[in-house]
């Protein structure tokens, strides 16, 4: 298949929506190349560009990181004077793919899954909120792991500083020296970025990053270069000569650019850098004293290497509760282990002044080290007839991720029958002592709400998609996200977590845990579980913190309908304003409370097939596109829990984790 333009005919090879999911006429958003400047893939909704694919950089598109290299397909970009397309070929004719642009505008690829008679989602093309086209304007660089996402790059201030301040970045950046194209100007090296756009770029492919640099500095209009190839070490060049428009910051897999500014710019910043820069002093030591020092190193080295083997066998760090057939990852986790007493020490012989709360695990106290640094410390209960095994799962589920939207896992402890998590220290708690409560609800005003809400979903969105297993939460709730000191959500209490390696996405298990309010009915009813799982709980919890009320322990005069329900017989009145916490009724965006209740009534649909993905969820939180009518939610009432038929299969499901669903008991 040949994605692009034939530029002798100049036919163009376009993807396009479908009008709604069960709706196949032509719909709102189309996908297909421009060839002006330098190619690269446009998403419009409309004549509206949403998302910019970015040019080719000789690996993948600059703006399409999670393009790498699979086992699934293989994949090119050909740029010639007759044709530009890019095309895939599927190294085994027995796996079934497709690339879908679905009714919202999101772009995707799925694989066919035998096993599970279904479509696995293996590919999205659009990451997050940062992938919306411009959002920071000329000069602007969003980054998702920065609150607020955007900022100016060095040597630009915004230039509506009173509209930044409201969080409305489409006026961009304006540099704070303009140019003269006098002597001392140069060039900034930025890394890690998705390239601007460059539609009005220009281009050679032969050139190397010298000789671009040459031509762009001897041309006055010239603001930015950078490599147009990437392989090997570097090839092609880049010219931008107007606004640098829609770049984005990237943990990895991004590029260098370099860009134009004015001689006192470059100056105050090299000022700055060297200021920051330690010098290397030389300390003349003798090398007797060398050898006894790496002596003592090596043996403490060694004795802590001997501790810590010891302290892993004990806890039977095996792999954690994972489905799917790749078994055999690296376990090493070099995970740090904190001594017993300097946690005794921390925590003040674990004193009830310092505890922090109570789980199913266990208790969990604050503790504060001889540096200063505070912590949380989640001691395992030895009367938690489960406790063991969701100590070894938390550990090994979480122990390598990395998101500004996970609590961080900072090492465990191990003694004897002790065993403890250690984690950073979340001042603010939970979600559910604000939302929840009378008095401390009005702390949240809607701004902050909105800002949890999304942040919950980009951390989820790494959890199903992103990180180095596909993990599923399946214990999502308000007590389970943590505030962090300006507020930021973080989720927590991965116990009941389920990894997952290749294409696996889905499992059913006999052992159903979790929380009843959010449990989806095909988890509650038959042990299956998927990503969707998690999408059901996220749509019950976006639905607690727009109305602060607890699903399970909702009312109403009129009705016995729980929250969902009540929510799902708003939405179709066209009352949902109804829904509203009074706390945040002065403070909230109309527009934007009322897209996440529908957002959230579309997660919790009783059909997981008719709920969206989490990537899907992010992009339909954060723009503007039209949204399908949701579907009659899952376990809408009371009735639907109390009249469920299960399975004489399910037998295990009563501890002090798990619901036990004769009784209808959570924990």
């Amino acid at each position: 298949m040949k994605y692009g333009i034939d530029l002798r005919t100049g036919r163009n090879r376009i993807l396009t929506s479908w009008k709604s999911p069960n709706d196949p006429s032509t719909g709102d958003y189309t996908n297909g190349m421009d060839p002006s400047g330098v190619p690269q893939f446009f998403l419009r909704k409309d004549s509206t560009i949403t998302f910019r694919s970015g040019p080719w950089n000789g690996l993948r598109f600059s703006g399409m990181p999670n393009l790498k290299p699979n086992p699934i397909y293989n994949f090119k970009f050909v740029f010639t004077k007759e044709e530009v397309y890019y095309t895939y070929n599927l190294t085994d004719s027995s796996v079934v793919s497709r690339m879908v642009l679905d009714p919202y505008g999101v772009l995707q690829r799925f694989t066919w899954i035998d096993r599970t008679q279904g479509w696995n989602l293996y590919l999205t093309a659009q990451m997050d909120n940062c992938d919306r086209y411009a959002l920071c304007g000329a000069y602007g660089s969003c980054d998702i792991n920065n609150s607020p996402a955007c900022g100016c790059l060095k040597g630009f201030v915004p230039k509506y500083p009173q509209y930044w301040a409201m969080s409305d970045w489409s006026g961009g950046c304006v540099r704070k020296t303009p140019l003269d194209c006098q002597q001392g100007e140069g060039f900034l090296k930025y890394s890690g970025v998705k390239l601007p756009d460059t539609q009005h770029s220009w281009y050679n492919k032969t050139m190397n990053l010298q000789e671009c640099e040459k031509v762009c500095s001897e041309n006055c209009s010239c603001t930015a270069y950078s490599n147009m190839d990437i392989t090997g070490s570097g090839t092609g060049c880049i010219l931008w000569f107007d606004g640098l428009i829609d770049i984005r910051n990237y943990a990895d897999n991004g590029q260098d650019i370099y860009i134009r500014l004015a001689a006192s710019e470059l100056a105050a910043y090299r000022s700055s850098k060297g200021r920051k820069r330690v010098q290397n002093i030389a300390i003349p030591v003798s090398c007797g004293g060398l050898l006894l020092i790496g002596l003592c190193l090596i043996l403490n080295i060694s004795k802590k290497r001997r501790k810590k083997r010891k302290s892993r066998e004990e806890v039977g760090m095996q792999k954690p509760e994972q489905d799917g057939t790749k078994q055999n990852e690296n376990t090493d986790l070099e995970l740090p282990l904190y001594e017993f007493d300097t946690i005794i020490t921390a925590t003040s012989h674990f004193s009830i002044e310092n505890k922090l709360g109570q789980g199913g695990f266990g208790p969990v106290y604050k503790g504060l080290l001889e540096d200063g640094k505070e912590i949380a410390v989640k001691r395992l209960s030895k009367s938690s007839r489960q406790g063991l095994r969701e100590f070894k799962n938390e550990v090994l589920c979480i122990a390598k991720l990395q998101h500004r939207n996970l609590v961080k896992l900072l090492g465990c402890c191990i003694q004897e029958e002790e065993r403890m998590l250690i984690y950073e220290y979340m001042p603010n708690k939970s979600l559910d002592s604000f939302i929840f409560d009378q008095k401390r609800r009005t702390l949240l005003d809607w701004q902050k709400r909105f800002q949890i809400i999304n942040g919950i979903a980009r951390g989820l969105l790494y959890l199903h998609q992103d990180s180095r297993l596909r993990i599923i939460h399946r214990d999502l709730k308000a007590s389970n996200i943590l505030l962090d000191h300006e507020m930021n959500p973080k989720i927590s209490d991965f116990g009941m977590a389920r990894s997952f390696g290749g294409d696996e996405c889905e499992g059913n298990t006999n052992r159903v845990v979790g929380t009843y309010g959010y449990m989806p009915p095909e988890y509650a009813i038959d042990g299956l579980f998927s990503v969707k799982s998690d999408v059901f709980s996220f749509g019950v919890l976006v639905l607690e913190i727009v109305s602060g009320t607890r699903n399970r322990k909702f009312s109403h005069p009129d009705h016995k309908l729980n929250l969902l329900g009540h929510a799902w017989r708003l939405s179709k009145e066209m009352k949902s304003c109804e829904l509203i916490d009074p706390s945040i009724a002065e403070s909230c965006v109309e527009s934007e409370v009322l897209r996440s209740i529908h957002v959230a009534l579309l997660c919790v649909q009783q059909s997981p097939d008719d709920r969206p993905n989490m990537s899907t969820v992010v992009l339909l939180l954060s723009s503007d596109i039209a949204l399908p009518p949701p579907k009659e939610p899952g376990f809408f009432n009371e009735r639907d829990v109390s009249d469920m038929d299960y399975s004489s299969n399910k037998q295990d499901l009563s501890s002090s984790n798990t619901i036990t669903v004769t009784l209808l008991e959570g924990r």
